[in-house]
């Protein structure tokens, strides 16, 4: 069976999105150029490994060589110092669309963030016409990622499909995750679809699944033909209601951001 690409690169690799998607991305391409400033083991069968920073342009530049796309999963993950998130979500990305624009690379696929919306009330229905409203340092690098792509498209013609991705677990940890649950196999198809749009410009899309409660409306993306197949509705045994409100203060559930509110901003005094 002839795949899509001859090769395609996927940041982030040793993550713990990119350790999920090692497997499943090897249907797109004839090779997978896996990358990662962690150790990634040995490559397997169709693979190739490469351990880079990406804060290193040279490193970046050397690590885009060949490739037909990107599957960009890379930098930091969580709420942290802002210093760390600088280098590898900031300066990184820098990095990487400078490659991309140097090695002719067509198309990029951005993982984003729902935290890119944080700050919205879990009683809002968003979508990607909406102001942004990152919930920390970490949402924030994720915002600079979505304008530096639509920067490129502009300027370029680079193409992006940006997905604010939601929770990707294999089964909800709380409630807010009942809201922003993607299987696995919904965001394996996210990606296919992602990358089989004959054509994306720059287009933000919501990675969830088909949720009995939405926060999230992806009429803006609907032309990538993403259905998802899955649902948390299987979990919500898992949270029983318990009777008793939330404090009104508890802006963990005031807000979409949820726990992230609670570890961040994280800055030096």
């Amino acid at each position: 069976m002839t795949k899509p690409f001859k090769r395609i690169l996927m940041t982030g690799a040793a993550g713990g999105l990119g350790r999920q998607l090692r497997g499943p991305v090897q249907a797109f391409a004839d090779i997978v150029r896996l990358a990662d400033i962690a150790d990634l083991g040995p490559a397997g069968p169709g693979e190739e490994v490469v351990q880079c920073d990406l804060a290193d342009r040279e490193a970046v530049l050397k690590m885009c060589e060949d490739v037909d796309v990107v599957l960009h999963f890379g930098g930091i993950s969580t709420e942290t110092p802002f210093e760390p998130i600088m280098n590898a979500n900031i300066l990184g990305m820098v990095n990487l669309y400078e490659a991309v624009h140097k090695h002719g690379i067509r198309r990029v696929i951005f993982a984003s963030s729902n935290h890119t919306m944080g700050m919205y009330k879990t009683t809002d229905l968003v979508d990607a016409s909406m102001p942004l409203r990152p919930d920390g340092y970490y949402g924030v690098s994720k915002v600079f990622g979505e304008s530096l792509s639509r920067f490129y498209w502009d300027r370029f013609g680079i193409e992006t499909v940006c997905i604010r991705i939601g929770s990707c677990f294999p089964v909800p940890a709380n409630v807010r995750m009942l809201s922003t649950y993607i299987s696995l196999d919904d965001l394996v198809e996210l990606l296919r679809c992602s990358l089989a749009a004959p054509r994306v410009g720059h287009t933000i899309t919501f990675g969830v699944s088909n949720n009995p409660s939405q926060w999230w409306d992806d009429k803006h993306a609907r032309f990538l033909g993403y259905v998802p197949r899955d649902s948390s509705a299987k979990f919500t045994h898992m949270f029983p209601a318990s009777g008793s409100y939330a404090p009104q203060d508890d802006i963990t559930i005031t807000y979409q951001g949820g726990g992230f509110l609670l570890n961040g901003p994280k800055y030096p005094s």
